[in-house]
């Protein structure tokens, strides 16, 4: 692997790199300072530099799949959005930064990355709504205008909702749009373990119009990705189980909510079937939402969506696709992955198994899932924060 001078421009016409997988090598993240508190200790390794220095000859994926490199030069690229027209949007958390990434000549590889934003605080989240970007920045909800039409210049964000809480632990949000036209947004728990009022660990449900809300879910500690099932219209979304209870416990969850208001047991229960040591004597497990499917501890469930696309086998389609972040914490290290749940016909788990592998080896990573989109071809982008690259998943026929 050789070593260059990061590269800040996406060169047009530049050609395709497809690759079938294998696994994985090298090295990456960093620490993380939340609210004063160390909230991550790194995986020492260095990035490479440039997409042609990243080894997705060692990806593992499903057979008949192949990965490429759709866009670079994208730092921290976090949650993914894409316009009707192609354009595709991402946000970024440290890099406090909002990108429009356009592939202008049709080659399935980005030419032109656009910064929208910056200086703002942890804009994970975005999402689209009637040409306008919204992005969700900390405790507020700001709107970029126009961006679909005019995805080139940079614009200045108006604030919609500035009243979420300000702390800064579990204070990143990813964002979606439900059918009504109201915001689901997550608030984190602001700490690793402890017992906080609504709006702190729950889903809120945000009219952007008006600036009410109403709590959608209530015991999340921190989810960071979600999506609507195209038939039911239940929303599922992932949930990160908290630390120091050792290296295999609790899991992180898939969870499904039925009704506004299920509690899914943060702090008093985790897993579904785990007390917490310091909040859950008194507390039973069954008065709480058990998880729809239990993810191994510490592998940092984030991004997920529904596929309902037709570019991938049949089998396919209505699966759950999860960007699985990996551990910061956890000895061996896990996660840096992204995997694939399958529903039966009565909508329950059925499957669950690794999808792509081989960001993570020799215990270091040189990659980290963040979100997974399905494009507008039928594809699927991965943003990963950690090369600060998007990725093309396609099928051969």
């Amino acid at each position: 692997m050789r070593s260059k001078k990061p590269d800040t421009r996406v060169t047009p016409g530049k050609p395709t790199r497809t690759l079938k997988a294998t696994a994985a090598t090298a090295a990456s993240t960093a620490t993380r300072n939340a609210g004063g508190l160390l909230a991550g200790l790194a995986l020492l390794a260095a990035v490479p530099a440039g997409a042609d220095d990243l080894p997705l000859d060692r990806l593992r994926l499903a057979p008949g799949f192949e990965i490429n490199v759709y866009a670079e030069d994208v730092p921290n690229a976090r949650q993914l959005a894409q316009a009707d027209n192609g354009t595709l949007f991402a946000g970024s958390r440290e890099e406090g930064k909002v990108y429009a990434i356009r592939d202008t000549d049709g080659d399935h590889r980005a030419d032109q990355v656009t910064v929208l934003a910056d200086g703002l605080d942890v804009p994970s989240g975005i999402a689209l709504r009637d040409g306008d970007l919204y992005v969700a920045a900390l405790n507020r909800i700001l709107v970029l205008r126009g961006v679909v039409a005019n995805p080139t210049a940079p614009v200045k964000p108006e604030v919609v909702y500035d009243g979420f809480p300000t702390e800064s632990h579990h204070g990143w949000k990813y964002l979606r749009f439900d059918p009504d036209g109201k915001l689901i947004v997550p608030v984190g728990a602001p700490c690793n373990i402890c017992d906080r009022e609504a709006p702190f660990a729950t889903i809120q449900r945000l009219d952007p119009a008006s600036g009410d809300t109403e709590t959608l879910a209530r015991g999340v500690r921190n989810s960071v990705g979600f999506d609507f099932h195209p038939d039911s219209g239940e929303l599922w979304f992932t949930d990160n189980g908290r630390d120091m209870l050792g290296d295999t416990v609790p899991p992180d969850e898939l969870n499904r909510v039925i009704e506004p208001g299920q509690h899914f047991g943060y702090p008093y229960i985790h897993g579904g079937d785990i007390p917490d040591p310091e909040f859950g004597d008194g507390h039973d497990p069954a008065d709480y939402t058990r998880p729809e499917q239990k993810i191994p501890a510490h592998f940092a469930a984030l991004g997920m969506t529904f596929y309902t696309g037709d570019a991938f086998p049949e089998g396919y389609r209505g699966n759950i696709f999860i960007a699985e972040h990996g551990s910061w914490n956890r000895q061996p290290p896990g996660g840096y992955r992204v995997t694939r749940v399958t529903l039966d016909d009565d909508g329950e788990v059925s499957d669950y198994q690794p999808f792509i592998t081989g960001w993570l080896r020799d215990e270091q990573s040189w990659g980290r899932p963040a979100d997974v989109l399905q494009a507008n071809d039928g594809s699927l982008l991965i943003a990963d924060d950690s090369a600060g690259v998007i990725y093309r998943v396609t099928h051969r026929p």
